[in-house]
């Protein structure tokens, strides 16, 4: 199964409560930015002319892979709260 199969058999339960944000201020300092990179669901964008890194957190797939792979500490994440977030029906 690969990541696009995955999608298929996901349910999102979005809650108006961001479960991730971003200090832009130490972002800016990244110049690597790995969470871009490492990011299964593609959540994370940034932009060359503004200097920010935009998150999509409704799409986080909640691996924490963006958590552990920035060495910066830019990135405060944690799981939704309860009953909310990702939902996967693997059969």
């Amino acid at each position: 199964m690969n990541i696009e199969d995955l999608k298929q058999l996901t349910q999102f339960i979005i809650d108006g409560q961001a479960h991730i944000t971003v200090n832009q201020e130490i972002c800016k300092a990244c110049e690597s930015r790995p969470c871009v990179k490492a990011c299964p669901a593609n959540c994370y964008t940034f932009d060359e002319v503004t200097g920010r890194l935009s998150v999509v957190w409704e799409n986080c797939l909640e691996c924490g892979t963006c958590h552990i792979i920035c060495d910066k500490g830019a990135l405060d994440w944690s799981y939704p709260r309860g009953g909310y977030g990702v939902n996967y029906r693997l059969t």
